[in-house]
């Protein structure tokens, strides 16, 4: 090799400083943190318990859909009183398709679940008056998974075995999730839901009592 040439060997190739790679690493996570902000994140997790048996049905083209009441609870001691109180927010919860036909074969009232989803607010025209109902969608990027046994199921799955979503055409999913809203006018008073109260509501759209189910 000639007198003043440097070798390309790899022991002479230059890496970044620890101090550079630190810094890179910030700006992507800086990128990253901006792509969040100005995008929002739309991600729901629960763990509760089922009012009642999952309602399953089949929408035009074959998927499942599966409706769910889930109950999640708190309770505290009042300061003035002494006494515990407890408060219970009930949550619509829709899943579609492998999801929504392993909810019907597995989840029975008072099973307790983790759900990851997202919100989505629906509205509908019943008798000229908008309602609106928030509910929660687990969809292909959602999950279930049930904790311990569920009570009353035809089979048994592992416990605290885990669902994803599979595939599912949504625009046609939720079009089946409305189907029977004020969209069908035969059926416009019985097929109408009011809109979610913190504590479950009475009537038949919903067959809850006052009390905790579970």
């Amino acid at each position: 090799m000639p007198e003043g040439t440097k070798s390309r060997s790899p022991q002479n190739v230059k890496t970044a400083a620890p101090e550079t790679q630190q810094m890179m690493g910030a700006e992507n996570i800086n990128r990253r943190r901006h792509i969040m902000a100005v995008r929002g994140i739309n991600k729901v997790i629960l763990v509760g318990r089922l009012g009642k048996d999952p309602e399953v049905r089949y929408i035009p083209n074959g998927g499942a859909v599966a409706n769910l009441q889930v109950a999640t609870s708190e309770s505290w001691r009042d300061k003035q009183t002494g006494e515990m109180r407890e408060q219970t927010e009930w949550h619509r919860v829709v899943l579609f398709g492998k999801l929504a036909e392993v909810a019907g074969e597995y989840l029975r009232k008072g099973a307790q679940v983790y759900i990851e989803g997202q919100l989505r607010t629906r509205s509908w025209e019943d008798n000229g008056i908008t309602r609106y109902v928030t509910e929660i969608l687990v969809k292909t990027t959602g999950t279930m998974q049930m904790l311990g046994r569920a009570a009353g199921a035809q089979t048994q799955p592992e416990e605290g075995q885990q669902f994803s979503g599979q595939p599912q055409p949504e625009p046609q999913a939720e079009a089946g999730t409305k189907k029977g809203g004020a969209k069908t006018k035969g059926r416009g008073r019985k097929a109408a839901q009011p809109e979610p109260q913190p504590q479950p509501p009475e009537g038949d759209d919903y067959g809850f009592s006052d009390d905790i189910p579970f």
